[in-house]
This record gives structure tokens, C-alpha cells and sequence, in this order.
């Protein structure tokens, strides 16, 4: 079983949001952590500076790297802006 960890930035990212998208976010990752294999609904990013994969809820994306068990998430954002930073 899979933990996530959010990572400084993207604690803050996510407390940022408008409280009924960040459940929605929470509650999908909630969902992929019981899950046996997370990575299944994730995908696996070519430009490796965001992250190594990201999720897809809706229009946010969730950008995270694989630390053994961990899933440590690194940025969360609108798909539109999520990109731009790196």
C-alpha cells in the first residue's frame, strides 16, 4: 500500500484551493492510496523536471515522484497553469 506525502509547495498549493476542489483532490488520492497498483491511473511525464508522473482530477493535475512506497507529491494546480512554473 502506497502513502502519500505532500510535499511544502505543494501543501501550500492545495490550501490555496477553493475548498470543494481541494476535497475532491484529497478524496481522489485517497482512492489511489487503497488501490493496489496508484501508478495505474497515473501517467508517466516526458519532461522530468515537474515530476516523474501525474494524476488527472478533473481540470487539476497532480504532479509526484515514486520514493519506494511513498508517493510524494510535489505540485498540484489548474491544468492550465501547473506547466509554467518549471
Amino acid at each position: 500500500m502506497y502513502r502519500f506525502i505532500l510535499k511544502g509547495k505543494a501543501a501550500k498549493e492545495t490550501e490555496k484551493l477553493p475548498a470543494q476542489i481541494r476535497k475532491r483532490i484529497l478524496e481522489k488520492l485517497k482512492f489511489y492510496s487503497s488501490q493496489e497498483n496508484p501508478l495505474s491511473f497515473a501517467k508517466k511525464l516526458k519532461d522530468s523536471r515537474f515530476g516523474e508522473y501525474r494524476f488527472r482530477i478533473g481540470e487539476y493535475r497532480v504532479l509526484f515522484d515514486v520514493e519506494g512506497q511513498k508517493i510524494v507529491i510535489l505540485k498540484v494546480g489548474h491544468r492550465r497553469d501547473i506547466y509554467k512554473d518549471c
